[in-house]
């Protein structure tokens, strides 16, 4: 951590999960303000823009998708300013759409503290969007194909049965389509084929 603390601005709408979250922050070292929903989140950020926004999803009076919404729609005032979600919503369905958006993490409770130390110092560094991401990847029409699909749920098998092909060959392009992409699993890839605009769901 530098001498200049970096400043957390952190949105949830339960008190005393926000109390707790922002203790164990401040323990890492972070300057913490707090918010308990997306509108007075949003102005917090317009009056005093912090380093990095960790929000909740759902919440009263504007929800941290549309949060979020509202923030890319000002992207040349935030576009740099790291976003993650912290959210009990662990399905997949939830997840694509807040990386979508443009989320840059997304991180499920129970939290575990370590983990979300390590993503916090990694976006603050500001080595994610860009760093973490293949620079340049291009996916086949096959590849692009078959992780559409796995973005969608479907396994090797549905698949291969939907595109008229053998299984082996849809794990091939799958696995192909990973390594371009640099993730351990097949779920990685869809995700982040999304999220860069490779592919639609």
């Amino acid at each position: 951590m530098s001498d200049t603390r970096k400043r957390i601005l952190c949105v949830e709408d339960d008190r005393e999960t926000a109390v707790l979250i922002a203790e164990e922050l401040r323990d890492l070292g972070y300057e913490v303000e707090l918010a308990y929903d997306g509108h007075q989140a949003f102005a917090s950020i317009l009056r005093d823009p912090p380093d990095l926004v960790l929000s909740d999803i759902n919440m009263p009076v504007m929800s941290g998708f549309e949060l979020l919404e509202k923030l890319v729609g000002l992207t040349s005032r935030f576009s740099e300013m790291p976003v993650i979600f912290l959210t009990a919503l662990a399905d997949r369905a939830n997840e694509l759409k807040g990386r979508q958006l443009g989320a840059d993490d997304y991180v499920t409770k129970p939290i575990d503290y370590e983990i979300l130390q390590t993503i916090l110092t990694a976006r603050l560094a500001g080595i994610a969007r860009k760093a973490y991401w293949p620079q340049n990847v291009v996916l086949s029409d096959r590849e692009s194909e078959i992780l559409t699909w796995i973005a969608r749920g479907k396994t090797s098998a549905e698949i291969a049965s939907i595109l008229g092909l053998t299984k082996r060959t849809i794990d091939f392009h799958a696995d192909s389509a990973r390594t371009k992409l640099g993730v351990a699993t097949r779920t990685e890839a869809a995700v982040r084929a999304v999220a860069e605009k490779l592919i639609k769901t």
